[in-house]
């Protein structure tokens, strides 16, 4: 047990005997505090009700009441809060102790329960756009921090090649020359401003996309195929579902290239046609007819009532079949999650903020069927570019291709310029490595340290700002640490408390202590811009320490500093890691 969870668990017992001898027999909650005066605060707000007191009155009380003892030092109350601080040099001693002894691993017990987290999925029939860039970065952040909450993590990707789109797309491969997708890609090119269109799969495919869509439209013959095959399609036509996807997996190769570029990679691909091919969308089908909220309209299709489940106006009709006895997307939606509860004790669905309305009627379903387990959203909202929401040109989407790209290049250009002031020499090859790395670890940053729900608009000017809330920031201090230990070179590792008492050392130690709870507030808590706020406060207190007192040249403190400086670089590590950045010794 680490020093932090024996602190907690002192606290919890503390305020548990003391609500008991007060004959109050309420529920309570641990929280870190946002100010520094403690190291651990117990909201009382939740209470006030069952005991008919203020939260402060209450605070109060329970003060008054605890008695400092073992890790406890101090208790107060403060504005509705009862706060607690930890014993000084059992704080130092045991938080370097703790890091020392994980080194660099810092997953807590295994839990047993298995968490799904379905994030990106989008269609395949396009390069990935900046606008849902922000999808596979949040999901992926999500899923790192719930595994170091001690989870069974799965990540999956839920592949749409059902529907209108995909089988245009397949029509498009199958019908499109190489010459006109190349002539395609040629003209999107100098509208997006391109020299030319990048050689890359999904960039490809898109092109004869694009050229079957306008052909369709203007083509009743071409119209005609692409219905047929869409009728073929979802009556169970094997070998149009099996072209088809052939089709989407060329689609996904190069959707995959894209998100390993920022270091995401899913476990598991999940195929929407799987759930027409099993026959579970018709399972569904026919439970939800059973249902007392069933009923069908003039032209034949099914619909569920969802009126009584608090959906409003026109959209409390929830449609699971066509007038032709075809299910929906929506249909094959709740067959998934079915599947998905199957295997999993937790599922998470991260999703644009316009689809809020569609999470609510399938948990609205969910609960017609029976189920008593709902999926958990976590809505994001679109990134933006300061030219506009997702154009640099009227009707020209940016890809998330460009936007790494273009990050690469800007931290490439901030690299050199800072390597040519020291005067410092980096081969050429090195150099290009840094700025892959600092160049996406820029886009992951910022776009986590933006909570989900706010709007986010992409700057180069905060993204790659080598001294503020950036991810070059974290970077380049973990370069810092790393620097000083190579200097360094051997020291003993020293936990003393008496070696480290100097304010801005522990004020550092305090930032570390907090690490295991901002895990699981970002983790199970799905805050997971708290990660990337963390590991900024954390770098600045790193800074001032750096600031405030000698290192190298401390005489009988140089050690026991030296391993406050290793400890920090190995927690800054992890926070790099789990924002999905990497983690340069050099810069």
């Amino acid at each position: 047990m680490s020093i932090m969870n024996e602190f907690e668990n002192q606290v919890r017992a503390k305020v548990a005997d003391a609500l008991a001898a007060m004959g109050a027999d309420v529920a309570f909650v641990t929280e870190l505090p946002s100010v520094d005066t403690a190291d651990l605060a117990v909201p009382c707000f939740t209470m006030s009700k069952a005991l008919r007191k203020a939260p402060q009155a209450i605070a109060d009380d329970l003060a008054a009441a605890i008695q400092p003892s073992g890790l406890v030092s101090s208790v107060s109350s403060c504005n509705g809060y009862l706060n607690f601080c930890m014993d000084g040099a059992a704080l130092v001693r045991g938080v370097l102790e703790d890091i020392l002894a994980a080194g660099g691993d810092f997953r807590a017990e295994p839990t047993g329960l298995r968490v799904n987290v379905e994030h990106t999925s989008t269609n395949p029939t396009g390069p990935i756009h900046v606008g849902r860039a922000r999808n596979p970065i949040i999901g992926d952040t999500l899923a790192r921090c719930l595994k170091r909450c001690g989870h069974e993590v799965t990540t999956e990707y839920y592949v749409n090649d059902v529907g209108k789109q995909v089988v245009i797309l397949t029509w498009g491969v199958n019908n499109v020359s190489d010459e006109e997708a190349d002539a395609e890609a040629e003209e999107h090119a100098r509208n997006a401003g391109h020299e030319k269109e990048r050689d890359k799969t999904d960039h490809r495919l898109v092109a004869k996309y694009r050229v079957a869509n306008r052909r369709m439209e203007s083509d009743p013959e071409v119209q005609a195929q692409i219905a047929d095959m869409l009728r073929r399609f979802e009556a169970g036509d094997r070998e149009v579902i099996d072209t088809v996807r052939h089709t989407a997996e060329i689609m996904l190769g190069g959707l995959k290239e894209t998100l390993s570029n920022i270091n995401v990679e899913l476990d598991r691909y999940t195929w929407e046609s799987g759930f027409i091919a099993d026959g579970s969308a018709r399972d569904v089908v026919e439970r939800l007819k059973q249902s007392e909220y069933a009923g069908q309209t003039d032209d034949g299709a099914w619909f569920v009532d969802l009126k009584d489940f608090g959906i409003q106006g026109k959209n409390t009709k929830f449609t699971f079949t066509r007038s032709d006895g075809t299910t929906l997307y929506t249909t094959r939606d709740i067959a998934y999650h079915l599947d998905k509860f199957s295997r999993s004790d937790r599922v998470i669905d991260v999703l644009g903020e316009d689809q809020k309305l569609g999470s609510k009627q399938l948990c609205s379903v969910l609960e017609i069927l029976g189920h008593d387990k709902m999926p958990e959203p976590l809505f994001y909202s679109f990134v933006s570019l300061p030219e506009g929401k997702m154009s640099t040109r009227k009707g020209v989407v940016v890809y998330l291709d460009d936007l790494i790209d273009e990050a690469v290049a800007h931290a490439y250009d901030e690299v050199k310029s800072r390597l040519d002031t020291r005067k410092t020499d980096m081969t050429e090859e090195k150099m290009r490595e840094i700025a892959r790395i600092v160049g996406t670890g820029s886009i992951r940053y910022n776009i986590v340290r933006v909570q989900p729900e706010k709007q986010l608009v992409f700057k180069w000017s905060e993204a790659l700002n080598f001294d503020g809330n950036s991810g070059p920031y974290l970077q380049y201090v973990h370069a810092r640490a790393c620097s000083m230990l190579r200097k360094a070179g051997e020291f003993q590792r020293v936990t003393d408390p008496d070696m480290l008492t100097d304010p801005m050392e522990i004020n550092l130690v305090k930032k570390l202590a907090r690490y295991g709870e901002v895990l699981r507030e970002a983790g199970d808590g799905k805050r997971v811009h708290m990660l990337p706020a963390y590991g900024h406060e954390l770098a600045v207190a790193f800074n001032q320490f750096y600031a405030a007192v000698s290192v190298l040249d401390a005489g009988q403190r140089r050690d026991a500093r030296l391993t406050l400086v290793e400890c920090t670089k190995t927690v800054l590590a992890d926070v790099l890691d789990c924002l999905g950045m990497g983690a340069p010794e050099e810069m």
